[in-house]
């Protein structure tokens, strides 16, 4: 009888064992699966946030091209304001300049 008994115990551990992996392997596969779904929710997110960047970058990129005809003449006009000072200031100070030129260079000196 105690060899049946013995026999019967072992054959429920082994049952046992065998309905354990059976509860491992259904929560692995689906584990995998929700990280599978997870990867693919993430991919789905990440795909949309570039597309969002991206409309958002070149949203910014046409807008500024738009602005560089502006900008450029702000450029021209400020440039021509310059280039205006330089050209009063330099008629304005080239007479003394030139009495300066002409006093050093007649000046001997011994």
């Amino acid at each position: 009888m105690e060899a049946s008994r013995g026999q019967n115990g072992i054959q429920q551990l082994l049952a046992a064992e065998q309905e354990a992996q059976h509860i491992v392997n259904i929560a692995r596969n689906a584990k995998m699966a929700r990280l599978k779904q997870a990867k693919e929710e993430a991919e789905k997110e990440i795909t949309e946030f570039r597309a969002q960047v991206e409309y958002e970058f070149q949203k910014k990129v046409a807008e500024s091209s738009g602005d560089s005809g502006a900008n450029v003449k702000r450029l021209e006009l400020e440039t021509d304001a310059k280039i205006n000072h330089l050209k009063n200031e330099a008629a304005r100070i080239s007479q003394d300049v030139v009495q300066m030129l002409l006093k050093h260079v007649t000046t001997v000196r011994n």
